[in-house]
C-alpha cells in the first residue's frame, strides 16, 4: 500500500489521487484502506513517515562512512542522487508535499529536522576547521537540496533543455552539481 500510494501521489499529486484510485491499484476495497489508515491524509502520513525514514537512513549512512569535509558532502550528494534515481517517486513525493504546505509538510519537516540539524552542524564544523569557505550553512543546505531535487524530479525542466533522466544523464548531472558545489564551498588549495 505504501509503495503504491507513494507512486500515485508522486505521479498524480495528492489532490489528483483518490482513495478509489489507491484501492484499485492495490486490489483492496476503499473501506479496507480507511480501516487501516483512517483517511487519505492517514495514507499520506504513513507514506511520508516511510519515505522520510528511508531518506534519513540512506543519508546518515553515507555521512557516517565519510570523513568531515568535502568527502562527506560528496558522499551525501552521491547517496541523494542514487536514491533519487532508484526511487524518483520518493523524491517527487517529498517535493509534492512541500508544495502542499502545512500541516502536511510539517510531518516531513519534523522527521527530517534531526538530519538537517546534523548537516548544519557538520557544515559549520567544516567551516570552523577551515575545510569550507565561510558562508551561511542554511542557505548552502537549501541550495544543495534544491539542486538535487530539482534536477531529478522536474522532468519538464530537463526536457526543456533536451535531457531525459536516465542513469547516464543522472551521473552527468551529479558530477556537474558536485563540481559547482566544490567550487563554491571548498577552500582553494594553494
Amino acid at each position: 500500500m505504501i509503495e503504491a500510494a507513494s507512486s500515485a501521489f508522486a505521479e498524480r499529486g495528492f489532490a489528483g489521487t483518490s482513495l478509489d484510485d489507491l484501492a484499485g491499484i492495490v486490489g483492496v476495497t476503499k473501506q479496507s484502506i480507511l480501516y487501516h489508515y483512517g483517511s487519505k491524509n492517514g495514507v499520506l502520513e504513513a507514506v511520508l513517515v516511510n519515505g522520510a525514514s528511508e531518506l534519513v537512513e540512506v543519508l546518515e549512512a553515507a555521512a557516517a562512512e565519510a570523513p568531515l569535509g568535502w568527502p562527506r558532502v560528496e558522499a551525501v550528494v552521491r547517496a541523494s542522487f542514487s536514491l533519487a534515481v532508484r526511487q524518483p517517486e520518493l523524491v517527487g513525493l517529498l517535493r509534492e508535499v512541500s508544495r502542499l504546505g502545512p500541516p502536511r509538510s510539517d510531518v516531513v519537516v519534523g522527521l527530517l529536522t534531526p538530519l538537517i540539524d546534523r548537516a548544519l552542524s557538520g557544515l559549520e564544523s567544516g567551516m570552523d576547521a577551515g575545510l569550507f569557505r565561510r558562508s551561511d550553512p542554511r542557505i548552502l543546505l537549501a541550495s544543495v537540496y534544491g539542486a538535487v531535487t530539482g534536477v531529478v524530479t522536474d522532468a519538464g525542466a530537463l526536457s526543456a533543455v533536451g535531457l531525459e533522466l536516465d542513469v547516464r544523464v543522472a551521473a552527468r548531472l551529479r558530477r556537474t552539481i558536485l563540481d559547482f558545489l566544490h567550487a563554491g564551498v571548498a577552500v582553494p588549495v594553494s
